[in-house]
């Protein structure tokens, strides 16, 4: 059953290295919802707090692995979102 776990976090964190990789380069998040990732990335930490309590290798790797990657893309989403709302508060600004 362990090999199991392993596969598992193997598939699950790899899988989303493509999609990290490429949002990190582009900074395109147009496409994501901050309070998607927010919950992600919450939900992760807890992972891999549950992980690290239960000293499971496969659960802390996994999860240590997808927050390095998670939490930047949500400080990339979060850092979007502001700057579009600000850009659109000196529209509307401009626009009076």
């Amino acid at each position: 059953m362990d090999n199991l776990g392993y596969l598992a976090a193997f598939l699950t964190t790899f899988a989303f290295i493509p999609q990290a990789i490429k949002t990190i380069r582009t900074r395109d998040t147009s496409g994501l919802s901050l309070a998607m990732y927010a919950c992600l990335t919450v939900g992760i930490f807890f992972w891999l707090l549950h992980g690290i309590n239960k000293q499971d290798y496969a659960l802390i790797g996994a999860n240590g692995v997808t927050l390095l990657l998670a939490f930047p893309i949500f400080l990339i989403i979060l850092t979007n979102e502001r700057a579009a709302r600000r850009a659109l508060k000196g529209k509307l600004a401009a626009d009076k």
